[in-house]
């Protein structure tokens, strides 16, 4: 995931509080908490899959689980809120986990797959591209990659863009 830089945290911060105005009562605005990041390990992956949320064909996304042990990536949490951010760290949209399981990597599903809405949507697709990515980081933990490596799947709802 990209991350943001210190220089854009004060339009990410109107941003959140631009959401914040249409949330229904003042109790849930002092509830709600963020992260803020974007999608892949490249600029042009940020801006694509960051696209794909805004226009409400991403709903889901997945991450190795070894990232969050080993404190590379902030844990999503059910019901927590996270600003995507595009290239160039600016606020694209919010969006609100709605789902969070943990599978191997060789069970994650057709539905899961089409529902991140990348490439053809199919499941062949999401583990040709997924197998890559999650080796190029198993390579940076020192770990080796297999089937049975643990995937977070996540579900998400679009909330504000």
């Amino acid at each position: 995931m990209l991350k943001m830089e210190d220089g854009q945290a004060q339009l990410i911060e109107r941003f959140w509080q631009s959401f914040l105005t249409t949330l229904p009562n003042q109790e849930e605005r002092e509830r709600a908490k963020y992260q803020a990041w974007g999608f892949g390990n490249t600029p042009d992956l940020a801006d694509r899959l960051g696209d794909l949320v805004k226009r409400g064909v991403k709903t889901a996304t997945a991450a190795l689980e070894w990232m969050f042990d080993e404190g590379k990536e902030p844990r999503p949490a059910l019901g927590e809120y996270s600003i995507i951010l595009g290239a160039q760290g600016q606020p694209l949209c919010i969006i609100q986990t709605t789902e969070l399981r943990v599978v191997p990597f060789c069970d994650v599903d057709a539905e899961h797959a089409f529902l991140e809405g990348e490439g053809d949507r199919s499941l062949a697709y999401w583990r040709e591209v997924h197998w890559s990515y999650f080796k190029a980081e198993c390579d940076l933990l020192g770990r080796e990659p297999h089937a049975q490596m643990p995937i977070v799947c996540e579900r998400f709802r679009l909330v504000y863009k």
